[in-house]
């Protein structure tokens, strides 16, 4: 697997696994003995950047990711997030933001002890806590990073604006938010910011949340607790008119005897050397698909035409219901 480089010196696979979704937001969660030997798998086949998060279960998924990795632990790179107030177990899904520093240290504590792990290698903001200047934020991470506890600092769905004020007390090595062929948000502002400061970037759902692998339709249908169904842009109309995209990458794939998802991935790859997605997977010929996309070059025939029939397509459908997505762009 082929190496990328987050800001100044954070080295990962040009690909990385995003393991949320081994047993939270998309249905039916995985075993762990499943969980485990996919994650195990990725390594084999290269892979050194894995992303999880406390939220995740709550929990479990950094206990897996934890237990996975152990054995390779001075191989891989693993990240993981704060920014919630997670509840007790009687009250799923029920979330707060909590970004106060008292409360990023307990967390890092907290997920240290559930990975296993005497540092963690990358610790991201996930969500831009309103209630807290992130100034205090990045301070409070810069203090962790001091008492060997955190390596490098990240931050998730960030405005241009924030980034820079985080950057500005504790450099950041990477910002993640959603991007892909059909989330292009970042590109107006956050992509060149990112540019001039020398930050990495990480695209969360470079898949679309699965949509861009082609495999799903307007019939298609998911698992009770699956995120997707309460997505506007997975509603069935929205799915049919997206369907484009599909059609696009599919094209393209043709020439390359590529799969979609090979494809998107490849045209995020091509985009900046800084870009690292983490598309996730629950099987094995899945994770297989997605890693050969690092070795599918597009040519700029390929990437004018991708550019050129994109731009023409609306997609259709909000990425996350209302109340979500104002946790996005702070």
């Amino acid at each position: 697997m082929k190496k990328r480089t987050l800001g100044n010196g954070l080295e990962v696979s040009a690909l990385g696994l995003g393991c949320m979704g081994l047993n939270f937001g998309y249905g039916t969660a995985v075993s762990k003995t499943d969980g485990i030997a996919l994650i195990r798998a990725a390594v084999d086949l290269g892979v050194t950047f894995f992303d999880t998060a406390e939220i995740y279960g709550p929990f479990t998924n950094e206990e897996m990711v934890g237990e996975a990795l152990r054995p390779f632990r001075d191989k891989v790179v693993i990240a993981t997030k704060f920014g919630f107030q997670t509840f007790a177990a009687d009250a799923p899904g029920k979330t707060a933001l909590n970004s106060r520093p008292k409360h990023i240290k307990e967390v890092a504590d907290a997920s240290l002890k559930r990975l296993g792990i005497e540092v963690i290698d990358l610790f991201y903001q996930h969500r831009v806590d309103p209630a807290v200047p992130i100034e205090e934020v990045a301070g409070a991470v810069k203090e962790l990073i001091a008492a060997g506890k955190v390596r490098h600092f990240g931050i998730c769905e960030a405005s241009a604006q924030t980034i820079r004020r985080a950057h500005a007390v504790q450099p950041l090595t990477a910002v993640q938010s959603e991007y892909s062929l059909w989330t292009r948000g970042p590109e107006a502002e956050v992509l060149p910011t990112l540019e001039e400061l020398s930050i990495g970037f990480v695209p969360y759902s470079p898949l679309g949340k699965g949509f861009l692998t082609g495999k799903i339709d307007s019939a298609s249908s998911f698992a009770k607790g699956d995120l997707r169904n309460s997505i506007p842009r997975f509603a069935p109309d929205a799915r049919d008119a997206n369907q484009a995209l599909v059609d696009l990458l599919k094209h393209v794939g043709d020439r390359h005897r590529a799969t979609p998802a090979q494809v998107a991935l490849a045209w995020l790859l091509s985009r900046k050397p800084w870009i690292v997605p983490i598309p996730g997977t629950t099987k094995l010929h899945r994770l297989e698909e997605n890693l050969g996309a690092a070795e599918l070059s597009l040519t700029n025939d390929d990437l004018t035409e991708i550019e050129t029939a994109a731009s023409k397509i609306s997609i259709q459908g909000a990425r996350y219901p209302e109340q979500l997505e104002k946790m996005t762009g702070l």
